[in-house]
C-alpha cells in the first residue's frame, strides 16, 4: 500500500523514453537547471525501481514498444500513485494524449517542443506533487488520530459530526450527559480539533461520515 507522507526529500524528474538520444538530451537539459533526473528506457524498468514515497514527476513517452506510456499510467493508477505525469507526444498522438489526461495525467507536450516549455510544465507538476503529498499526509494524520479513539468515543464522534447535541447523544447511547461531555472532550483532544467546525472538516476530509 502507498505510504505517502510529507518529507524533505528532493524531488526527482523521472524520464521514461525508449529513445536513448531523447533520454540523454532531457537529462542534460534538466540537470542544467538544477533538477535531479533519472532516466529509464522502458516502463517495466521504471516500475521495478520506483517507490511512491519519492516525490517528483514523470515525463513519459506515450508511444513505446512493449509497455506503452498509457499502459504504464494504468499500472501506476492501479497502485494509487499520485506522481504527476507529463506525456511527450507526436502530432498524431493527440487523441491518445487526451485519453491520458482523462486518466489523470497533468499535461502533455507535443514534439518538437521548446526546452523552456517543458521546464515550465515540469515546475508546475512539481508544485502539484508537493500540494498532493501535503494533502495526503494530512489525511493520513487524521486517519491515525481516528484510530486512537475508543469504540465509545467513535460513537460520540459520529453523533457530534451529525449535529446532535450532548443531551440527545446521551439519550441515544444511554449515557449520562456528563459522560458524553467527557467523551466529547477526549475526542477533541485526540483529534487535535480546535473547534467543532474543525472536527467536522477533518472527518469529512477522510470520508468518515
Amino acid at each position: 500500500m502507498m505510504r505517502a507522507s510529507v518529507t524533505n526529500q528532493r524531488p526527482t524528474i523521472f524520464v521514461v523514453d525508449d529513445d536513448a538520444a531523447v533520454r540523454d538530451a532531457l537529462k542534460l537539459l534538466l540537470r542544467s537547471v538544477g533538477q535531479s533526473v533519472e532516466t529509464y528506457g522502458a516502463g517495466s524498468e521504471f516500475l521495478e525501481a520506483y517507490s511512491e514515497d519519492r516525490p517528483g514527476c514523470l515525463v513519459l513517452d506515450i508511444r513505446m514498444p512493449g509497455m506503452s506510456g498509457l499502459e504504464l499510467q494504468q499500472k501506476l493508477n492501479e497502485k494509487h500513485s499520485i506522481l504527476p505525469i507529463i506525456f511527450i507526444t507526436g502530432h498524431g498522438d493527440v487523441p491518445m494524449a487526451v485519453e491520458a489526461m482523462q486518466a489523470g495525467a497533468v499535461d502533455f507536450i507535443q514534439k518538437p517542443f521548446r526546452d523552456q516549455d517543458l521546464i515550465d510544465r515540469i515546475n508546475q507538476a512539481l508544485e502539484k506533487d508537493t500540494s498532493n503529498r501535503a494533502a495526503l499526509g494530512e489525511r493520513n494524520d487524521i486517519r491515525r488520530r481516528l484510530e486512537t479513539l475508543t469504540p465509545r468515543e467513535r460513537e460520540v464522534l459520529d453523533l457530534v459530526v451529525h449535529g446532535k447535541a450532548n443531551k440527545v447523544i446521551a439519550g441515544d447511547l444511554k449515557l449520562s450527559q456528563r459522560t458524553v461531555e467527557i467523551h466529547r472532550a477526549r475526542v477533541m483532544e485526540k483529534m487535535q480539533a480546535s473547534s467543532l467546525a474543525h472536527l467536522v472538516r477533518m472527518v469529512l476530509e477522510v470520508g468518515q461520515v
